[in-house]
C-alpha cells in the first residue's frame, strides 16, 4: 500500500522550500504532498482552513510552525489521521512556566516588533536563525530565498505560534507519531527533545546534527528516518 505525507512549511515560507525533503521522500511506498500554509489576518482560523483543505486519511507532516500545525489537526481528525511527521517542530514555541525549553518571551516580542518596522530586514534575521550553526550557511540562505519579501499572513503567523500549546494534543492522540530535531537548532531548543521523551514516552523522537533548516541540509537524513518510521508503523 502506497501511504499518503502532507508537508507543511514553516513561518513565513512557501511549500516549495520543503523540495529537497519531498524528493528524498517520494517513492513507491510513500506519495508526498506540499502544501501551503494559510494566509488569513485572523489565527484562530489557520487550523479550521488547514482542516478544510488538507485531504483526509493520510500522514501529517510540516517544518516548525507547520508541524505544529499539523500536530494540531492530527489530534483533531483523530482516527482520520494515519500518523504524524514534524520537524524542528516544539510543543510551544514561546517559553512558558511549565515549558521553558522554547525562546524566551521577550526574544519573540522583540521579533514581532520588528515583522511590524522592518518585515524585510526581519525576515532575513529570521533566515540567519534558521541556518545558524549549520555547516554551510551561506548556501541554506540562499536556499532559503524562495519567498515573497513579506508574504501575506506574517503577523497572523506569528500570532499563531505563539499561541499554539500542543501538550493536550501529544497527549490525547496515540497513533504513530514521529519528532525530528537539530540539536544545532537556535530556534527550538533541543531542550525540547528531551522534555517530549520524559512527558511523552510512547512517541518517537529523533535528533540530527543539524540546525533549523534541518528539512534543506539533511533531507536524505531525514528522510531516510520518516521513511523507516512510517514503514514500521504502516506494517
Amino acid at each position: 500500500m502506497t501511504e499518503r505525507l502532507v508537508l507543511l512549511p514553516g513561518w513565513s515560507y512557501p511549500a516549495a522550500v520543503l523540495q529537497p525533503l519531498a524528493q528524498a521522500l517520494h517513492g513507491d511506498a510513500l506519495r508526498v504532498e506540499l502544501a501551503e500554509l494559510p494566509v488569513l489576518d485572523d489565527p484562530q482560523g489557520w487550523l479550521d482552513e488547514l482542516d478544510a483543505r488538507l485531504p483526509g486519511d493520510c500522514w501529517l507532516g510540516g517544518w516548525s510552525l507547520g508541524g505544529m500545525l499539523a500536530t494540531a489537526l492530527t489530534a483533531r481528525r483523530a482516527k482520520a489521521c494515519r500518523g504524524l511527521i514534524t520537524l524542528a517542530s516544539n510543543a510551544c514555541f514561546v517559553q512558558r512556566d511549565d515549558w521553558p525549553a522554547a525562546m524566551p518571551a521577550a526574544q519573540f516580542a522583540d521579533f514581532r516588533e520588528g515583522v511590524v518596522a522592518a518585515p524585510a530586514a526581519t525576515l532575513k534575521r529570521f533566515d540567519l536563525l534558521a541556518v545558524r550553526d549549520a555547516d554551510e550557511p551561506r548556501a541554506l540562505v540562499r536556499r532559503l530565498a524562495v519567498r515573497a519579501e513579506a508574504p501575506a499572513g506574517l503577523l497572523a503567523g506569528l500570532d499563531c505560534l505563539a499561541s499554539l500549546d500542543l501538550r493536550p494534543a501529544l497527549g490525547e492522540w496515540r497513533g504513530p507519531r514521529l519528532h525530528l530535531f537539530g540539536d544545532r537548532d537556535a530556534l527550538v531548543p533541543v531542550q525540547a527533545a528531551q522534555a517530549l521523551r520524559e512527558q511523552y514516552p510512547d512517541l518517537s523522537v529523533a535528533q540530527l546534527d543539524a540546525s533549523h533548516a534541518l528539512p534543506l541540509s539533511h533531507a536524505d537524513q531525514a528522510a531516510a528516518a520518516i521513511l523507516s518510521f512510517i514503514k514500521e508503523a504502516s506494517r
